[in-house]
C-alpha cells in the first residue's frame, strides 16, 4: 500500500512480524513505533528494486530488538518519491528509551536495478558488508514511553548506488546513504522551475530537465553530490518534471526536518562518483515548518 505524506497518518497494516529483544531504559516501560521507508529521487535509473527481509533497532543500553518479516517486502524505491512511503513495521511495541542504531536486512538475490538507457537489462546488487549485517544507520533517536512515535527512513538512491568500475560482488554496490526523521518534526518544499526558458539560455544536458539541490542551513554555497571533508554536500537532489505535460516543471522535496535550508537548481548532469563542478542557478533560502508544505519562490533565472 502506497501512501502520500499527510505527514502523520499511521497505516493499519501490521503484517506478520515477530519481535524479540532486550530492554532499553531499565524501567520496563514501552512505546509503540512505526518505521516507513521513502526515497530521495534519482535520475539515471529506471528501477531500483530492493527486497527487505527484516528490521532491527539497537537500544543504547540493551539488546537488539529484531523483526523478521513473514513475507519479504519488495519495492521499487523509485516509486517512493515526492512524499510517498511504504511501511517496514507498523504499530509495534518496543522498549522505551534512547536508541543508537538501525539495521535493514536485504535479500540481494531478489534485489536489482535497471538503467534508463538499458531498461530491459537487470543489474545485480550487492551489500559490501554482507547480507547478514544489512544496511546500517547509526544515530541517536528516542522512543517515548506510553505513546506512538512514527519515523521515516529516507533511502537516497542517488547517493547509495555505486558502480564499482571493475571486479566486484555484483554489477552495482548498495552502500546506503540513509537518513532518519521523526514524522512529527518534518515538512516539505515544493516549487516551480522555468525550464523551457532556462534550457534556451544555459548549457543544459540533453534529455535532462535538471534537479533542485537541497542543503541544510541558510546561505549555503551549492556544490555537487560528490563532496567530502568540511564542505556540506546536498541533503538531496530532486529532479524537476513536467508531470502534466503542460509546460510547468515542478519539484517536491519531502521529509525535511523543520529548519532553514538553501535550495539551488542545476540542469547539468551530476555524477556522484566524480567532482562535476556544476553550475547552479536560482539559489535561495527556504524555511521548512513542521507538518507544512512550503512553496518556494519560482527559481529565478540568471541570464
Amino acid at each position: 500500500m502506497k501512501r502520500s505524506i499527510r505527514f502523520f497518518t499511521v497505516s493499519a497494516l501490521a503484517a506478520g512480524i515477530a519481535a524479540c529483544g532486550g530492554g532499553s531504559d531499565g524501567s520496563g516501560s514501552t512505546g509503540t513505533v512505526s518505521f516507513d521507508v521513502t526515497d530521495a529521487p534519482a535520475t539515471e535509473f529506471s528501477n531500483v528494486t530492493v527486497a527487505f527481509t527484516g528490521f532491527a533497532m539497537k537500544p543504547q543500553d540493551g539488546k537488539w530488538v529484531e523483526f523478521t518479516f513473514d513475507e519479504t517486502k519488495t519495492w521499487n524505491l523509485l516509486d517512493l518519491q515526492g512524499g510517498v512511503s511504504e511501511p517496514l513495521i507498523t504499530d509495534e511495541e518496543v522498549p522505551a528509551g534512547p536508541y543508537s542504531e538501525l539495521r535493514l536486512l536485504v535479500d540481494t538475490d531478489n534485489s536489482y536495478l535497471t538503467l534508463k538507457d538499458q531498461p530491459d537489462v537487470q543489474k545485480t546488487l550487492a551489500v559490501p558488508s554482507g547480507e547478514q549485517s544489512g544496511l546500517k544507520l547509526k544515530g541517536d533517536f528516542l522512543v517515548a514511553a506510553d505513546t506512538t512515535t512514527d519515523f521515516t527512513i529516507d533511502f537516497d538512491v542517488k547517493k547509495s548506488i555505486v558502480n564499482p568500475q571493475g571486479e566486484s560482488l555484483a554489477d552495482y554496490l548498495l552502500k546506503p546513504s540513509l537518513r532518519l526523521v521523526n514524522n512529527l518534526e518534518v515538512g516539505s518544499i515544493t516549487g516551480e522551475v522555468d525550464y523551457v526558458t532556462l534550457s534556451q539560455t544555459q548549457d543544459c544536458a540533453s534529455d535532462y530537465e535538471g534537479s533542485v539541490y537541497v542543503y541544510e542551513g541558510a546561505d549555503v554555497t551549492p556544490t555537487d553530490i560528490n563532496v567530502y571533508g568540511e564542505e556540506a554536500g546536498p541533503l538531496m537532489a530532486v529532479p524537476v518534471a513536467d508531470e502534466d505535460l503542460e509546460g510547468l516543471h515542478t519539484y517536491t522535496a519531502a521529509f525535511l526536518t523543520a529548519g532553514e535550508y538553501t535550495i539551488s537548481y542545476s540542469c547539468q548532469l551530476d555524477d556522484n562518483e566524480t567532482d562535476d563542478a556544476l553550475e547552479f542557478q536560482g539559489t535561495q533560502n527556504v524555511t521548512v515548518v513542521e507538518n507544512t508544505e512550503t512553496t518556494a519562490e519560482p527559481i529565478p533565472l540568471i541570464q
